[in-house]
């Protein structure tokens, strides 16, 4: 059994500032040397989304590896074209197929992190509905499997 999690809206400026956010953090630590993770939780979690650290970890390393090369990020305002790119796959406004040409290897592996970032998103950013407190969400516990 599946369950379908739609692309989390960033018509919100927070939900996409916060994706931008998370990107050039990303790549700032990576440039400069810098453990990536522990910087991310730490701008994450001024936004009680610190869960997303290892999420957006992962979509960065993947969506490098499918461009072959290092994601660009933009200044102040001015996005630039990379961040277009990864808040248009998020949203599902830019299905990776039309955008980024890649080998079958790391389209897949950029694909799962797609799907994993929006679930993990929608997850996350649950809260703005109002559907479930976000507490309840990140402190739930999974019962163990009995065989």
């Amino acid at each position: 059994m599946t369950r379908h999690f739609p692309p989390p809206s960033l018509d919100d400026a927070a939900h996409r500032s916060l994706l931008v956010e998370a990107a050039r953090c990303w790549r700032n630590a990576r440039d400069t040397g810098q453990s990536v993770q522990p910087r991310l939780y730490k701008i994450l979690a001024s936004q009680n989304c610190e869960m997303l650290a290892p999420v957006f970890d992962s979509l960065m390393h993947l969506c490098e590896d499918a461009l072959g090369r290092p994601v660009a990020i933009g200044e102040a305002a001015a996005l630039s074209g990379d961040e277009h790119l990864l808040l248009g796959l998020i949203d599902g406004s830019k299905p990776r197929r039309a955008c980024i040409d890649c080998a079958e290897g790391a389209a897949s592996a950029l694909d799962c992190a797609i799907c994993s970032t929006r679930i993990m998103m929608g997850l996350t950013l649950v809260h703005d509905t109002g559907d479930v407190p976000r507490r309840m969400i990140a402190t739930q516990t999974v019962p163990p499997v009995m065989s």
